[in-house]
């Protein structure tokens, strides 16, 4: 790896600006709470884990020099999220329930795994940011992609986190609030079809979710 504090720098200043993913948990956060925030960061960076496997291994590569392949990937990810919107406006209860009742944390988790998978952009961040930190003198080529993907999914899990649970704080003061319940399922909603449009849109110079 060539100058580790820089590619560490590079990381924290690419996780630090908010993108698709802090969006995502943010609404997961506000509509359903604290702990399916958590859960739905444990997903997306679980996610990153299959990723990171596949950057490591070429596949990568291969998904984003196949017209084909990246348009499945791409077409498939934003149709999950039209799907968590779909599930999401559709939801009912009664005037004193909340309309977004919290799901199985297992569900939360395992949604916020399929996101990450399918998310187009974290394919092209490893194509476009990682490489420039690897020096083929210094090792294995995989080995090393395997560490920075690490090293990147760990300050990624860490700012998730912060967004979990400011927005979990943020969600319990909202509720209280009347008339919030009602716009928190269509707001939800507009967010999840907003992260769809923005996959059907990723491009070659897309950055990191």
């Amino acid at each position: 790896m060539t100058n580790p504090l820089l590619f560490l720098l590079a990381a924290l200043t690419l996780v630090a600006i908010p993108g698709p993913n802090h969006l995502y948990i943010t609404a997961r956060s506000i509509g359903e709470g604290r702990r399916a925030g958590v859960a739905s960061a444990l997903g997306v960076e679980s996610g990153m884990l299959v990723h990171i496997a596949a950057a490591a291994a070429g596949l990568s590569a291969l998904v984003a020099a196949s017209a084909t392949a990246f348009g499945v990937l791409r077409y498939a990810g934003a149709a999950y999220l039209v799907f968590l919107a779909y599930r999401t406006l559709r939801a009912r209860g009664d005037h004193d329930a909340p309309l977004l009742r919290p799901r199985p944390l297992r569900r939360v988790y395992l949604d916020g795994v399929l996101v990450n998978v399918l998310n187009p952009k974290v394919v092209l961040f490893f194509l476009a940011f990682l490489p420039q930190f690897v020096d083929p003198r210094a090792g294995a080529v995989p080995l090393q992609i395997v560490v920075m993907g690490l090293v990147t999914a760990l300050i990624g899990l860490t700012a998730d986190l912060v967004y979990a649970f400011a927005a979990g704080s943020l969600g319990g003061w909202l509720r209280a609030r009347p008339g919030f319940r009602r716009r928190q399922r269509y707001a939800t909603g507009l967010v999840y079809l907003g992260l769809g449009a923005a996959a059907v849109l990723a491009g070659p110079g897309a950055r990191r979710a």
